[in-house]
């Protein structure tokens, strides 16, 4: 159907004949579904057509009422550029022409749009109606309740009735196979349908040799134990018997010994061979020979009987529609129907039961599973109470005569037991590819890999479970068109689209930033003089408005307004004023730290007591690294607004002072001739300013000096103060100067104290090291209380 294309040249009145023609046709389309919606007896394959050409012309309508937007701007533009209009009309004769074609431009393409938008929302609500009335129409046929199947007074028609249906497809077959045109067209059409006969037989029954031997090939490329190959090889023993399946049919369609009704139901033979077929696979990958591979925990011993249960599932399915085609051209009542139908509802539901029977043994507990497969059997355990739940209750609902619930409850829940195992066995040869890919092996079913496997598999899934529950494809299209169309805030336009275009061009912009960064930390900025605090400032910088740009061109093309987002981003001023005025503070003061420098990366600074190197500045705060190896995070406003000592800003030189103390009676000459030689010797230390040694003062047991030097690099500064230690040790001792040691008289006023131990004693002389009072105790001094006399 063509696209709605209104002239934009003139004006509404003389658009163009095509698109008076398309819209004289969505009128008569628009009145005719609005007769049909008012009377409501059309049929629901009536309504679905009808709902299908409103749907074409609502998506054309939608083209139409964003077309030209590009335009309409431009127009605009201009317009504000020739400023507000005159009152009084003094307007020069050229502008006032130039004004008027650019209305009447302006106008010719805002009509079609305002057509096209009114059309779009009466086509809308058009289908939304339609829907109401089709859901409403199944509510009622779900809910219809009709004669009970458990009636003997029904059972003799149901026979009769099955029977007549039985005899007549079977006369058909017959009287068609029998006449002289059949028979003349297998004979010319013989060679093709011996052909296919002969190529459906050998797919049928030799498919499961070449499949073994496919897998025998295929595992000459490695992987053998991974699990990949024998899900492959399993692939192709079903494929092959159902093309062979296939191929069948065509021959047997070729003779053209079929009736009408005949051929019906030989179309359905591929469907119902795909069931056999597909459940077939299913017990075979959900029970494997090895126990520890299994899916479903199964009790043990009953491997062989769940087996047989799930296939005996599929050939209820089969059964269920074949019925159907058999009954659909028998005018049948609705009683003999529920007789029919009700002992398949009533054997699916006890097959449910025996599977839930045979229970779950807790491997995810005992036999130390993985978490992937404790996740599995939760959702088995679950899926398992709720089909013992729902397979009591649909033979019941079918019993008091409620037999279109019944099939309702019973059937979804046996395809939907069906897609879960199958979304399980999936996801299993998904995590075991990745594994024989990545080297894994079994430990990847429980990685991130096959977690976002099983996320994706069961969002595709959740429109084929809708579909399964009695949703409607055009339920899930609309559903999908409205996910399309996205949602309004404000003035912007958010919808899927835009949103993917954001986030391509956005992941374009950041890794382009990230390769620019990249280049400079590692080619263009390390051949500068720049330092590194600098270099890392520029590269931050870089990736800061890199990412900026980024994020406002992405918003651009994806057709964003900035105006309402600046509507939004002041109103979120306000929450900042208020909540987040820390973190600003913190963002501004790291964009200051980045332009400013007043420590850099790599400096060795002191804050706030604390003592480290820099090892990353980022917009909210810093990362100090301590010499024991552990990381602070410092709020970069403690950076800004507090006192900050950076022991290597600009450079690495800084001082080391080393304090030593002599013996009284040493020539303090000597001395500091000997500490001079240590201070000029040593590599780290600068000849220029060159080392001093300063004679400090008489100390209480020593004679006080101390090194102070400059070095070329300030981190080894503790390396320094070692090895100058070392070296006067050594010295010293060679040269015969004592280092002292604190020496202290103790007095003792009253030794009588001591009973007797030391009554004779009036003084202790404490010169040995091995009598000194610890540094706490130099001031302890016996005093006596001159009115008590006790000594405190």
């Amino acid at each position: 159907m063509a696209l709605v294309v209104f002239t934009t040249s003139v004006g509404f009145a003389e658009i163009s004949q095509e698109s008076r023609s398309y819209y004289q046709e969505w009128l008569k389309t628009s009145d005719r579904a609005e007769d049909v919606i008012d009377a409501g007896r059309a049929s629901e394959s009536a309504f679905e057509v009808l709902r299908r050409d409103l749907v074409e012309f609502r998506q054309d309508f939608h083209e139409a009422r964003t077309r030209n937007n590009d335009r309409i701007v431009t127009l605009k533009a201009q317009l504000a550029a020739l400023g507000p209009e005159p009152e009084t009309g003094d307007d020069s004769a050229d502008i006032a022409t130039l004004r008027a074609s650019l209305k009447q431009k302006l106008l010719d393409l805002e009509v079609p749009q305002i057509i096209s938008e009114e059309a779009y929302n009466h086509a809308n609500g058009l289908i939304s109606e339609i829907d109401k009335i089709i859901r409403a129409r199944r509510e009622a046929k779900l809910l219809q309740r009709g004669p009970s199947p458990l009636n003997p007074e029904h059972w003799p028609q149901a026979l009769k009735d099955l029977k007549e249906a039985t005899s007549g497809l079977w006369n058909e077959l017959t009287l068609q196979a029998s006449t002289h045109t059949t028979r003349e067209r297998v004979l010319n059409r013989l060679p093709p349908i011996l052909g296919l006969l002969v190529l459906s037989l050998w797919l049928i029954f030799r498919s499961k040799l070449w499949a073994q031997k496919l897998g025998d090939y295929l595992r000459g490329y490695g992987g053998s134990g991974t699990g990949v190959w024998s899900f492959v090889v399993s692939l192709v023993q079903m494929a092959l018997p159902f093309v062979g399946v296939v191929l069948l049919t065509q021959a047997i369609s070729l003779t053209g010994a079929l009736s009408v009704r005949g051929s019906l139901i030989l179309d359905s033979v591929p469907f119902w061979a795909l069931t056999l077929l597909g459940f077939h696979w299913l017990s075979d990958r959900l029970l494997t020979n090895q126990l520890e591979n299994d899916l479903i925990p199964i009790q043990e011993g009953r491997r062989s009987r769940t087996r047989v249960m799930i296939e005996s599932l599929a050939i209820v399915l089969v059964l269920q529609d074949a019925l159907g085609q058999l009954l659909q051209f028998q005018n049948i009542s609705d009683a003999t129907r529920a007789v029919l139908f009700f002992p398949l509802v009533l054997l699916s539901a006890l097959i449910l039961l025996g599977l839930h029977r045979n229970g779950l043994r807790q491997r995810a507990q005992d036999d130390g599973a993985t978490a992937i497969v404790a996740n599995a059997n939760r959702l088995i355990r679950f899926l398992r109470g709720a089909s013992y739940l729902l397979a009591y209750l649909a033979p019941l609902v079918g019993a008091l005569g409620y037999m279109n619930a019944a099939e309702a409850i019973i059937y979804p829940i046996v395809l939907t037991l069906a897609l879960m195992a199958s979304l399980l066995v999936i996801q299993r040869f998904l995590g075991d590819l990745y594994g024989w890919l990545s080297g894994k092996g079994v430990a990847a079913r429980e990685s991130l890999t096959a977690v976002l496997a099983g996320f994706v598999l069961a969002s595709v899934a959740l429109p084929i479970l809708a579909l399964i529950w009695g949703a409607r494809i055009a339920d899930l299209t609309e559903i999908w068109s409205k996910f399309l169309d996205g949602f309004t805030i404000g003035d912007v336009q958010i919808s899927p689209t835009n949103f993917m275009l954001f986030a391509v061009i956005f992941a374009a912009g950041y890794m382009l930033t990230r390769l620019i960064q990249s280049s400079l930390r590692n080619s263009l900025l390390p051949k500068t003089r720049i330092d590194p605090g600098g270099q890392n400032a520029i590269v931050a910088g870089v990736g800061y408005i890199g990412i900026f740009l980024a994020s406002l061109i992405a918003i651009t093309w994806a057709g964003f307004d900035l105006s309402s987002i600046a509507i939004v981003a002041g109103a979120l001023s306000v929450g900042i004023g208020f909540g987040l005025q820390t973190i600003v503070s913190n963002f501004v003061s790291g964009i200051i730290l980045l332009v400013e420098r007043p420590i850099s990366k790599g400096d060795w600074i002191e804050v706030n007591g604390l003592m480290g190197y820099v090892r990353d500045i980022s917009v909210r705060s810093t990362r100090i690294e301590t010499f024991d190896r552990s990381d602070i995070i410092v709020p970069n406003s403690d950076l800004i607004t507090g006192t900050v000592t950076n022991y290597t800003r600009g450079n690495t030189v800084g001082r080391v002072i080393v304090p030593v103390g002599v013996a009284y009676g040493t020539d303090p000459r000597k001395v500091e001739k000997i500490l001079q030689e240590i201070a000029t010797g040593h590599p780290m230390v600068l000849n220029n300013p060159a080392p001093s040694v300063v004679f400090q003062g008489f100390g209480a047991d020593s004679l006080d000096f101390e090194i102070r030097a400059i070095l070329r690099d300030v981190n080894w500064v503790l390396s320094v103060r070692s090895d100058m230690n070392y070296e006067i040790s050594q010295r010293f001792t060679a040269e015969g100067i004592e280092i002292p040691f604190a020496q202290r008289d103790v007095w003792l006023r009253n030794p009588e104290a001591l009973g007797g131990r030391g009554s004779s004693v009036s003084e202790v002389d404490t010169q040995s090291p091995l009598m000194q009072p610890d540094a706490d105790d130099l001031g302890a001094v016996a005093e006596q209380d001159p009115d008590s006399g006790e000594n405190t």
